[in-house]
């Protein structure tokens, strides 16, 4: 079964897209594992998909934008496996809706989940990492986090912030054998438009032409565990689209002309 096998897995957003194609590709791979999200319900099927035996599972509903329960959850885990090896911070949240319709709370509950959550839920797992001297952190950011787009303004930022946190953190733990990768996935046929938040916080509730079109999430998920394996620090995953950021980087002023005629959906 490889390396992952008797590892123990912490996966947020783990009921649906590229998080719980994650669950099952780890369950292959005879990982333990521990599935949050904040619906319940959800996670009792993810549960009942994964048929792992009831000491390799843990479900922990989490909502990311609530902080006040972190330090408990992570304390669950430990109580239950002893230890966490990989942390998988995949939750979060997309947009669709012009900075100009866009409220200000809608794009500080975007930084809440995407940011905050993700970098609260990281430092309650690190210092478990640091004494156990060992440790995957992996951040699923979006191409978006290397350059704005139409109808993405809180969220590209968002994505842009747990580049610069998670780019320094890798830094500091270097020596402590702690290792941090960020993933950046393109177009992937998830439900990520779907429960986009529009402009005044409410979902969009269409799936975007663009995703439909997009590599399955069980691809994206084998990749990532690839990406672990290999101790990448980052990595592209999609189609035609992640050429945008060799675009923006070797050819700047072409990459503005060519994404500002790009379809935002």
């Amino acid at each position: 079964m490889g390396i992952f096998k008797n590892k123990v897995v912490w996966i947020t957003g783990a009921t649906s897209g590229i998080g719980e194609a994650l669950a099952k590709e780890f369950a292959l791979q005879g990982a333990k594992i521990i599935i949050s999200s904040r619906r319940i319900e959800e996670l009792e099927r993810v549960k009942n998909l994964l048929k792992l035996p009831e000491g390799d599972l843990l479900i922990l509903p989490l909502d990311l934008e609530d902080l006040s329960n972190i330090n408990i959850l992570s304390q669950l885990v430990i109580n239950k496996f002893g230890r966490i090896d990989i942390l998988v911070n995949n939750g979060g949240i997309s947009q669709r809706s012009l900075t100009k319709d866009t409220s200000i709370e809608t794009d500080r509950k975007l930084m809440e989940v995407n940011f905050f959550g993700t970098v609260a839920l990281t430092k309650s797992v690190l210092p478990y990492f640091l004494k156990q001297k060992g440790g995957h952190i992996v951040v699923v950011s979006s191409i978006v986090g290397k350059f704005g787009f139409h109808l993405r303004s809180a969220y590209a930022a968002s994505k842009h912030a747990l580049h610069g946190f998670f780019e320094s953190l890798r830094m500091e733990i270097y020596n402590e054998n702690v290792k941090v990768l960020i993933v950046c996935p393109g177009k992937i046929r998830t439900n990520i438009s779907i429960n986009a938040y529009t402009g005044d916080g409410s979902k969009h509730g269409k799936m975007d032409d663009s995703t439909n079109k997009g590599l399955s999430p069980e691809d994206c998920a084998r990749k990532i565990l690839k990406g672990i394996e290999n101790n990448k620090e980052e990595i592209l995953i999609g189609g035609n689209d992640i050429k945008a950021v060799f675009l923006k980087r070797f050819f700047p002023t072409l990459f503005s002309i060519i994404i500002r005629k790009q379809k935002a959906e």
